[in-house]
């Protein structure tokens, strides 16, 4: 496995790629509210990303169709913006976002309530964001990658979440998805022992209910299998000597 470590300009160059993805999420997270579209939402954040002088990471590749991914409610990841798929009262969104500057990406992901939600729609909100940091108290150099996924486990069974084992995180630098593959449940390998100069897509995607999820016909959106809501959480990481660095979390620091 060839996992590469940044050098100081690298790290630069991801650390200002994750400033910018920061403000675009919370510019898109100021916007929301019932009566819009997933496609307005994908249209601004498109907007957003470009006038910082950025690409969309996400935008053709592979064949994706859109700058933002928007699931709702039950979709977990990848669901496709369409103008036609508005925005309720009650609903949950997940808004997976990347972009590249000067060739480097920061990938991140954050999941939101329109208007009033249910308790329980807020807690797997809340836990699904807590898995993240759980998982990150052990993203240090000396650590292996398995104790970061074993925590993000742990963390979101102990409400009786299920923790989605058909997609992972991953490396990322300058490419989107580099090793390795980060899982958020545990593995028999220890995995990988963490360095510095690592970066990783670290993203806890949990399930209200079983962990098993289906792929509809448009070979992208990934659904519960049970038609339970999905919750993601993603930030861009950096390993470092001591604490890690959350290159995609400016201002919402715990």
């Amino acid at each position: 496995m060839s996992v590469t470590i940044k050098s100081a300009r690298e790290i630069e160059l991801m650390r200002e790629a994750g400033k910018i993805l920061s403000k675009t999420h919370e510019e898109l997270s100021k916007a929301l509210k019932p009566g819009m579209t997933t496609w307005d939402i994908d249209h601004l954040g498109e907007e957003i990303i470009r006038s910082y002088g950025c690409t969309p990471s996400f935008l053709n590749y592979n064949g994706y169709p859109a700058s933002i991914c928007v699931s709702v409610n039950d979709e977990v990841v990848h669901g496709i913006p369409s103008r036609k798929r508005v925005l309720r009262e009650g609903d949950i969104v997940s808004l997976d976002a990347g972009v590249i500057y000067k060739g480097y990406h920061s990938d991140a992901a954050r999941t939101y309530g329109i208007g009033e939600i249910t308790p329980e729609a807020g807690q797997l909100i809340e836990v699904t964001r807590q898995c993240f940091f759980e998982g990150i108290k052990f993203a240090k150099s000396g650590n292996h990658l398995n104790d970061i996924s074993a925590a993000i486990q742990k963390y979101a069974e102990k409400f009786g979440f299920g923790v989605v084992r058909d997609l992972v995180g991953h490396g990322i630098g300058s490419r989107l998805h580099e090793e390795p593959e980060v899982p958020n449940f545990a593995q028999k390998r220890r995995g990988i022992k963490l360095r510095p100069g690592m970066t990783l897509a670290i993203e806890p995607m949990i399930n209200g209910g079983t962990p098993d999820v289906v792929w509809l016909d448009d070979d992208w959106t990934v659904v519960t299998e049970d038609g339970s809501l999905s919750a993601h959480y993603e930030n861009t990481v950096l390993i470092t000597e001591g604490e890690p660095e959350l290159l995609s979390l400016v201002s919402d620091v715990r």
